[in-house]
């Protein structure tokens, strides 16, 4: 932001305090840590990502709960239960996370999801699609009478990336379509609250044959086990992939080089397929609950403790979210009749325009604030959310497959779960898992046995012999010792459920 930003004036104005922000700049985040913990020297408000539990160690940071009964909105912030999972063994809260969901979810782009693209619905009369059986019915189908692009180049039904970390593409969908939320490293029973590998599961042996059936068959890409994720984004982008499983973030760009070039058609809708229909899907989830320690706190070489406090309490006051996300009344957004907020095309261009954003909009990023609802309970915490406004942004093609389907959004598409922390603590184990290192025979274990799905799941989708070949994976998989890491994640399961309802089920 420039220095005289209009709405950051605005809000000084309103609240008596300003907020310089420092970004990091040739660093990587625990270089800049490490050297402020080696230092002592602390800005006074500082969000730690990562690194912030080596903040809490290294007593960088004040105890925020030692004084939040001074300021409501700080102290409101976090639910309850949330406070318990930020509580350290010391009975101390030192940050808070710098985003909170009211209400409810209201983000326009589905994260993972099965995807094709919005003509191949168009030619088949927007059909219902429940499982990847009819999935790939509808592109073979399809490919059979439109095997080609305009330019004559051949169009690829289905491609999976699976090039390093990305090969989450390949690996993730058993959970999925088994009904389950993505916990990114397991699933968890809800009714036993076992632990289970879901690229071991009935439905896991399911779906890898259906892959490996229609990779015989030539409707899977024959270049997926070897293409880097450039090439990947590189080969969406010419519009002939007609469906994928993937992040929506992960593929966007293909779709902006897309629109760029014309072709629209090609834009992709979200599918939640499950492995039978009539099943319950979890594509699309939110929770209340936060089970990492990454957020904001205040430094033990801030001067003014109280008047840092004071900051991040008014920066949550209704009037000053609604000024950061949405701008100035009459500017930058209208309100019609029903209390709904929207934009003109004029005030979409202007929010778009760098200079415009750098100068007029306030993009404060050292503050807790709210995502999903605005506090007025009716509105999108933020204008890129608004259904309505979302909707506008949208593809033609994209928007008369919506339309035929009854959604306004990416999301619209899928089952939207919210996952009450209360009914399901555990959720998401991701926040667990993405920890694990080398230092425990768990975290050795999860290390051998990604690298081993890594190289054994993409043989198994091309193999003559499925069979021989899904047995041969799961005989390498259960020589990575995978009981280990089961076993950890199965306690932190465990130590989650006990800090929400008090109840000890480890039998330790």
């Amino acid at each position: 932001m420039n220095a005289d930003n209009d709405i950051q004036q605005m809000i000084a104005e309103k609240i008596g305090a300003i907020c310089r922000e420092t970004h990091l700049t040739g660093q990587t985040q625990p270089e800049a840590v490490g050297m402020m913990i080696a230092s002592g020297d602390y800005p006074d408000i500082i969000a730690g990502g990562n690194s912030t539990k080596q903040l809490i160690e290294a007593g960088a940071l004040i105890p925020l709960d030692e004084y939040w009964d001074d300021y409501p909105n700080l102290k409101n912030f976090t639910p309850d239960v949330q406070k318990e999972f930020l509580r350290q063994p010391d009975g101390h809260i030192y940050v808070f996370p710098q985003g909170e969901l009211y209400k409810k979810d209201m983000t326009v782009n589905a994260a993972e999801a099965f995807w094709i693209q919005a003509k191949v619905l168009e030619w088949d009369n927007y059909p219902e699609i429940e499982t990847l059986d009819q999935l790939f019915d509808l592109l073979e189908r399809y490919t059979k009478e439109n095997p080609t692009l305009e330019d004559g180049t051949s169009v690829i039904p289905y491609t999976i990336l699976c090039y390093d970390w990305y090969y989450f593409c390949l690996e993730n969908p058993p959970q999925f379509l088994d009904g389950y939320p993505n916990d990114g490293c397991c699933i968890v029973d809800p009714d036993t609250h076992k632990v289970i590998d879901y690229n071991t599961t009935p439905t896991a042996e399911r779906y890898f044959r259906i892959l490996n059936e229609q990779y015989n068959k030539g409707m899977i890409d024959s270049e997926f086990m070897t293409m880097s994720r450039d090439e990947y984004i590189q080969k969406l982008s010419t519009g002939r992939v007609l469906a994928m499983c993937d992040q929506y973030w992960n593929f966007s760009d293909a779709e902006k080089a897309m629109i760029s070039a014309g072709m629209t058609g090609n834009c992709y809708v979200p599918l939640g397929l499950t492995i039978d229909p009539g099943m319950s899907e979890q594509y699309f989830t939110s929770t209340n609950a936060l089970s990492s320690v990454d957020g904001i706190g205040i430094t033990t070489s801030c001067k003014d403790i109280d008047g840092a406090l004071q900051y991040l309490n008014d920066m949550l006051d209704p009037d000053i979210q609604t000024l950061l996300q949405w701008g100035v009344e009459g500017v930058d957004y209208l309100v019609d009749d029903e209390g709904m907020f929207y934009r003109t095309d004029e005030m979409r261009e202007k929010a778009m325009d760098p200079a415009y954003k750098t100068s007029h909009l306030c993009s404060l990023q050292l503050r807790c604030g709210y995502f999903g609802m605005n506090l007025d309970g009716k509105n999108a915490a933020m204008p890129s959310e608004q259904p309505s406004e979302f909707f506008e942004t949208l593809q033609p093609e994209v928007q008369r497959a919506f339309e035929a389907y009854g959604a306004k959004t990416y999301p619209d598409m899928l089952d939207y779960t919210f996952i009450d922390a209360t009914e399901a603590p555990w959720y998401p184990m991701w926040t667990f898992a993405n920890g694990f290192s080398t230092s425990t025979e768990g975290g050795m274990a999860w290390k051998r046995v990604a690298d081993m799905k890594h190289e054994y799941l993409p043989q198994v989708v091309i193999a003559k012999d499925f069979d021989s070949a899904w047995a041969e994976y799961l005989e390498k998989y259960n020589e990575c010792n995978p009981q280990a890491y089961l076993d950890e994640l199965q306690q932190e399961v465990y130590r989650r459920i006990k800090i929400v309802t008090g109840v000890d089920e480890s039998g330790n």
